[in-house]
C-alpha cells in the first residue's frame, strides 16, 4: 500500500479548503444576485414637489421590467397611501402608473406609499407641500334653505365619479372647456354665516362665459353621464360626465344645452353643449370638476402639465 507524504496531505487539504471557500463565495455572489433581481419594485414621483390639491403620479418599475428581456407582469401593482388603495396601469414595457389625489382638506407633509404586487412590496415616501387657498364669506338670510340634491342625482353622480376604466383616453395637456375667464378657482374655502366649513372646498373651476357660449371637451374621453334638471338633477342642473380613463373623469354642470349622448366618444375640443344657469346656480357659468379616483383635484395642473 502506497503511503502519501505529509506534504501531499497538506496540499490536498489546502486544495479542498480552497474549493470549499470558492463554493461559499460563489453561493454568496449568486444569492446577492438573486436578492438584487428580486428587489420587486421601484418608484418615482411626478411632480417632484406636489402641492395640496394636485395629482401625484407614481411611476413604477417592476422586477419584470428590469429583467433582460422584460418578462410578463402577472399582477399589476397597487399603491396604498393611508387607508386608500389606488390601482396602477401598464404604460408599456411592464412599467406602471398610479395616480394619487390630494385635497385642500389635508395637512401638508410627507406621505408614505406602499407599492405591492405578486413579487413583493416596497414602501417609499413623497412630500406634499402646503398651499394657500382663497377664502369666501357667505351669509344666508334667516330661514333661507339651499337647494337639496335628489337621491337620483346623488347616486348617479357618485357612481360616475368613482368610474375607473382600464384604457387611457386622454393625451397631453388638457385645454380650457370654455373661452370665458375663470370666475372661481379650485380649492376656495368658505365661512357660512361666520362659521368655517371644515369639510368644504370648491371642487373645480368656474368659467364666466356668456350664456349659450360653447362648452368643449378638455381632453379625449367617453360620455358616461348625461343628466337634466327636469329629470331630477336639481343641484347639478344639466350635467355631462366624461370618462378620460384609468380613474380620471370630468364633470360639467349648470349647462343650458347638452349636445352629446351617453356612450359617445369625444376628442379634445369636441362640442359638449353650452353654458347656462341650471341647477344650483346664481348666474350663467360653467363648473368644470376634475376627479382622480373619485377625489376632486385641481384642473389647472392638468392644463399646465402633460401627464402621460
Amino acid at each position: 500500500m502506497n503511503k502519501s507524504s505529509p506534504l501531499l496531505d497538506v496540499l490536498t487539504r489546502r486544495n479542498w479548503r480552497s474549493i470549499l471557500l470558492g463554493a461559499i463565495s460563489l453561493s454568496i455572489v449568486l444569492w446577492s444576485a438573486v436578492q438584487a433581481a428580486g428587489t420587486p419594485l421601484s418608484a418615482s414621483f411626478t411632480p417632484a414637489s406636489p402641492r395640496l390639491g394636485e395629482t401625484v403620479v407614481v411611476n413604477i418599475a417592476t422586477a419584470s421590467s428590469q429583467s433582460t428581456p422584460p418578462t410578463t407582469q402577472a399582477t399589476p401593482p397597487t399603491v396604498k397611501v393611508g387607508t386608500k388603495t389606488y390601482p396602477a396601469f401598464n404604460v408599456g414595457k411592464e412599467r406602471f402608473r398610479a395616480m394619487i389625489p390630494t385635497t385642500p382638506l389635508e395637512k401638508p407633509g410627507d406621505r408614505e406609499a406602499t407599492i405591492s404586487d405578486n413579487t413583493g412590496k416596497t414602501t417609499v415616501k413623497f412630500p406634499v407641500a402646503d398651499r394657500k387657498f382663497a377664502i369666501q364669506r357667505i351669509n344666508f338670510s334667516p330661514g333661507k334653505s339651499g337647494v337639496e340634491a335628489t337621491e337620483l342625482e346623488l347616486k348617479q353622480v357618485a357612481a360616475f365619479k368613482a368610474t375607473v376604466s382600464p384604457t387611457k383616453l386622454w393625451s397631453g395637456k388638457f385645454i380650457a372647456p370654455n373661452a370665458g375667464k375663470t370666475s372661481s378657482p379650485y380649492g376656495v374655502r368658505r365661512y357660512y354665516n361666520g362659521e368655517f366649513a371644515t369639510d368644504y372646498y370648491h371642487r373645480g373651476l368656474d368659467y364666466a362665459g356668456g350664456y349659450g357660449s360653447a362648452v368643449v371637451a378638455p381632453a379625449a374621453g367617453k360620455v358616461v353621464l348625461v343628466g337634466y334638471e327636469k329629470k331630477g338633477f336639481r343641484v347639478h342642473g344639466n350635467v355631462v360626465g366624461v370618462d378620460h380613463g384609468q380613474g380620471l373623469v370630468s364633470i360639467f354642470m349648470h349647462m343650458s344645452k347638452i349636445s352629446v349622448e351617453e356612450g359617445q366618444m369625444l376628442a379634445a375640443g369636441d362640442d359638449i353643449g353650452a353654458i347656462g344657469s341650471t341647477g344650483s346656480s346664481t348666474g350663467p357659468h360653467l363648473h368644470w370638476g376634475l376627479y382622480v379616483n373619485a377625489v376632486s383635484v385641481d384642473p389647472v395642473q392638468w392644463r399646465s402639465q402633460s401627464i402621460e
